[in-house]
């Protein structure tokens, strides 16, 4: 698995676009519920790690999850 660290800021700014586009979809299956919450404690952590000026490390999977939605 690779893994990559970020700019915290950019990752939180990322997720919640790709949030506000996930919640406009009108899609309710299990799956997207759990996309949706995953990019939620993404978003999170990332402002969390933001507001220290620490970056944040994201798998590649994490990241193609957040990327494909913005």
């Amino acid at each position: 698995m690779s893994y990559a660290l970020l700019d915290a800021a950019r990752v939180a700014k990322a997720a919640g676009v790709s949030l506000s586009v996930l919640k406009t979809s009108g899609e309710t299956s299990e799956a997207h519920v759990r996309k949706v919450v995953m990019i939620e404690r993404i978003e999170a952590l990332a402002k969390a790690a933001a507001d220290s000026t620490q970056g944040v490390t994201l798998t590649s999977e994490e990241f193609w999850l957040i990327s494909r939605n913005w």
